[in-house]
């Protein structure tokens, strides 16, 4: 599954003076502002029957009160004297029969040198307006579009779950987490609010055009460029611990480097750090083999189909399979050498061409007792998503680097056995009492890098080893709940480290 996470839409917001009182500690406002026409996402008068705490009789019903109910988390959880306006819609996304952008949302207006702010600084609307005490917008004329001066936009797929659209997968719109194998829309809606309110570096190029990726935007709102331009609120607390700076202090150049740097971009905001002890032991796959150099510790991720695992899982002895450049390895019914292989064993496949469930549910039928997919790609170990409720065998995740370490441990245990059984490396889950899940060495949360970038989610979300798994991760985990500080998640406090 496909989820577009950010895709701010930018709207130059001029710089003008404003005065008011600023900093009061009032509970914030919230106003959802349909954009849908008759018939259509809100206005869907499909009838319903209510679920999950849901009292909705209508599609369109349960669908404003999921927003609703989303909004009144945000309000408890921030502080803020004006009114924050929230555009919403539901519209047609990209979607195939086995993926989709579920939505997306984003700033709708950001703002620089205004009362209350650092200067010389961008900050999204609902912020800005926080800090300085008013609507920055009041007075600006509308775009035409109606809603120009709002402070988010959103927009989800209308058609998810329907023929040819993630089929079968619609949004839950319960508000009890009891999702299932649906899209938990309360958590992808806190999520995406999560971005418009300022979880994202928002004013730094991290989109396709690789040469531009670390451009700041300039003091007009028109362009990125090269050098000079300002900073986003963000970038004082993103600090890489490869360079031993922060974004703030390096060029174009360093930050385009750092925003690919697995596991080197880190968080360092007082709030954050406060709370980063939330984090567990680092959760690690271990590998026991008799040959000499081939034990270790390796960082994993989790699957969203199959056996819930965790700390203290006996996994088994490992194998491999034949690669695959035509097909994807693992993506077709294995033949009988994969079989023999893996049988009785923990099949370790490549990521890529098919989906993780698909592997998983092929080494199954092959008589494997679990699956580790390694990732394809520089980065951290993937988040395995994808359904199928007929996976009985667990299966993790490894890093590129770490797969490869695993397929060494195998080949180099097989002289540590006899003729009739060979020697083997065997893997279990374990604990590294060393470090944090998610965070570095110096126990500071990470940001995602992976390697490739990829556009509009990379740095403007934790990273996917973080333990327990945090709201604002690039991927929906099915054991979010709806709390947004410690010792549940780290949002709310990386929101007040920018200034809420």
């Amino acid at each position: 599954m496909h989820k577009s996470i950010k895709q701010t839409a930018l709207r130059t917001a001029l710089l003008a003076a404003f005065c008011g009182a600023v900093g009061v500690s009032q509970a914030a406002t919230i106003v959802i502002q349909s954009r849908d026409p008759a018939g259509v996402g809100f206005n869907d008068t499909t009838p319903v029957s209510p679920v999950g705490g849901n009292p909705g009789l209508t599609l369109g019903e349960q669908r404003m009160y999921v927003y609703r109910y989303v909004a009144d988390i945000w309000e408890q959880a921030l502080q803020s004297p004006v009114t924050i306006t929230v555009n919403a819609g539901w519209e047609s996304l990209t979607c195939t029969a086995t993926s989709a952008t579920l939505g997306s949302a984003g700033a709708w207006n950001i703002w620089h040198d205004f009362p209350g702010g650092q200067p010389g600084t961008w900050y999204p609307q609902a912020l800005a307006n926080k800090l300085a005490g008013v609507n920055l917008s009041d007075g600006q004329a509308d775009d035409g579009s109606g809603y120009g001066n709002v402070d988010i936009k959103t927009q989800f797929n209308v058609n998810l779950g329907n023929t040819g659209c993630l089929e079968g997968s619609p949004f839950y719109l319960g508000v009890d987490g009891n999702a299932g194998d649906k899209v938990n829309f309360v958590e992808t809606l806190l999520h995406e609010l999560g971005h418009g309110l300022g979880f994202s570096v928002v004013s730094v190029y991290t989109g396709s055009v690789a040469s531009a990726v670390g451009y700041r935007l300039n003091a007009a709102g028109t362009s990125y460029v090269s050098s000079g331009g300002l900073p986003s609120v963000w970038e004082q607390f993103m600090y890489d611990n490869t360079a031993g700076k922060t974004w703030l202090n390096m060029t174009s150049a360093e930050r385009r480097v750092s925003a690919v740097n697995p596991a080197g971009l880190a968080w360092n905001g007082p709030n954050v750090a406060a709370g980063a002890p939330m984090l567990t032991a680092q959760p690690v796959l271990k590998i026991a083999s008799p040959a000499p150099g081939s034990a270790g510790l390796y960082s994993y991720n989790t699957a969203s189909f199959g056996p819930t695992v965790a700390t203290g899982l006996s996994l088994g002895a490992l194998a491999t399979i034949k690669a695959d450049t035509v097909n994807g390895q693992g993506c077709l019914p294995f033949d009988a050498a994969d079989t023999a292989a893996v049988t009785g064993k923990v099949a370790v496949i490549d990521r890529g061409t098919c989906g993780f469930a698909v592997k998983a549910k092929n080494a199954q039928n092959a008589g494997a007792i679990g699956v580790i997919i390694a990732n394809n790609a520089a980065g951290s170990a993937p988040g395995l998503g994808g359904t199928d409720a007929s996976i009985v065998i667990p299966t993790v995740s490894v890093s590129q680097t770490d797969g490869a370490a695993l397929r060494a441990a195998i080949t180099a245990s097989v002289p540590y056995g006899t003729r009739g059984k060979p020697g083997s490396a065997s893997a279990s889950l374990a604990v590294d009492p060393n470090r944090r899940a998610g965070a570095d060495l110096a126990g500071r949360p990470l940001l995602y890098t992976p390697n490739p970038l990829i556009s509009g989610s990379s740095v403007s979300h934790w990273d996917v080893s973080a333990t327990p798994n945090l709201l604002m991760e690039p991927n929906i985990s099915r054991d979010l709940g709806t709390v947004l500080v410690p010792p549940k998640d780290l949002t709310v406090p990386l929101l007040k480290d920018i200034g809420w």
